[in-house]
This record gives C-alpha cells, structure tokens and sequence, in this order.
C-alpha cells in the first residue's frame, strides 16, 4: 500500500515539474516576442514612422543594439528575426543577465534603435534623409504628434508595421529638377547620401517620380500610384 502510494506521488511530481517547464518556456517565448513587439513599436512611435504614423521607412536599415553589436536588415522580417534572436540571446524581455522580469516585456532593459542616418518616405512622396534623434521627433511632431494614442505595443510586429513597400527600380527627382534611376534600395541610399553632402543647407528634399508601384503589405496586392495625391491617400487609407 506504501509503495503504491509512493509511485503515485512520484508520479504527480514528475507530471508537476513537467507541466511547470512547459508553462515556462511558453512564457519566455511569449516573453520574447512581446520585446519585439515593444522594440519595434518604440521605434516607430518615436518618429510616426509605419502603418499608424505619416512615413514609411526605406531599408535596409542598421539595427543598434545596446550590447554595442549592430546589424543590417532589409526587410521588417529580417528587423524582427534580428530582434528576436538578440533577445532570446540576452535573456528576452529580462534586464539583460538571463533573467524574466513579471512586469511586461524589456521592463528594465535597453531597447534597440536605428543607426542614423536613415531614410523614410513623407505621405506626399518626399524621400527625407534622418540624421539625429532630434530630426526623428521632428518627423513625429510633424505628422501630428500622438498618433499612436489608441494603438499599444501588443502585437505590433503582425499589424502595425508597414503600410506598403515602394518596388525598384524607382526614380527620384532633385531639387535642381535632375534626375536619376535608383535601381534597388542601396543605391537609393548613395544618391541621397551624395545629394546631401554636396547641397546641406538645402530645404527641399529629393521626391519620387511618379508613377511607381508599391506592395501593399496586409495582402500583397501590387498597386499603381500615379501621383502625391494619390499616395497621400493610399497611406491615409491604410488600415
């Protein structure tokens, strides 16, 4: 009868420990995703940039990471697995030495950040080169502040990440009315970076030539847009 008790009671134990291991893991996992979610959507927040603000971001884009690593990505998909892997690594949404904190993702640990400068799209088609934190709340008090108001950090990086991605090869008018063919987004890159540095006390900004074709993101449809209005109304509409 002893033994009998005794199996059952090992039994109830390995089943408890097993079931406290799962439910652990599941909570780091969840851990990690919810730093993701509140990585990127501080980032966008900071400068209205993404689905709920006024610009789009161009990549690629370096990833500064508080660890001092940094890395480039080319898409949101990339940005998010970079994001993960960095918190899986550092001990998810903890303060940075392995341990979880219980009071929501990242509580006491730095977030990661972009690399300026940084290059995002305005509603009416401007391609705007972002050298400081300080130009990146220009952009955000620029589109008209807060946003962000009714939209948290849960789930961001599956609905509240891009409205749409611009396709290559595109053309871009200067200031000066000259123009030329980016063929991807890196040499998008240099022609702004080399516009800049020749012409800094300019006030206007280089524009996309119109029409260009964008991905909308929440379906992959392909859509025309053959003019300022019409893209400032796509990213109005953009739900």
């Amino acid at each position: 009868m002893y033994k009998h008790w005794l199996k059952i009671s090992l039994l109830i134990m390995v089943v408890g420990v097993t079931a406290f291991i799962g439910c652990n893991k599941d909570n780091t996992a969840q851990t990690v995703e919810e730093s993701v979610d509140e990585a990127l959507f501080s980032i966008q927040e900071r400068g209205g940039m993404g689905k709920y603000g006024c610009y789009e971001l161009v990549f690629p884009v370096t990833v500064n990471f508080p660890d001092s690593t940094s890395l480039e990505v080319n898409s949101y998909d990339e940005f998010k697995d970079a994001l993960r892997s960095w918190f899986e690594a550092n001990g998810g949404g903890g303060n940075g030495d392995g341990h979880h904190q219980h009071h929501g993702a990242g509580a006491n640990q730095p977030r990661p950040t972009l690399a300026f400068p940084l290059t995002v799209i305005s509603p009416d088609g401007e391609l705007i080169t972002v050298n400081s934190e300080s130009e990146l709340h220009d952009l955000k008090v620029a589109c008209g502040g807060d946003m962000f108001g009714h939209h948290g950090p849960k789930g961001h990086g599956q609905h509240g990440l891009a409205c749409f991605e611009i396709q290559f090869p595109l053309t871009i008018q200067f200031p000066d009315s000259t123009t030329a063919v980016a063929a991807d987004k890196a040499i998008l890159h240099t022609l702004l970076h080399d516009w800049k540095e020749n012409n800094p006390g300019s006030k206007t900004r280089p524009e996309i030539v119109f029409p260009v074709q964008v991905v909308m993101k929440d379906d992959g449809t392909v859509v025309t847009v053959n003019s300022k209005a019409e893209l400032k109304d796509l990213k109005e509409n953009c739900d």
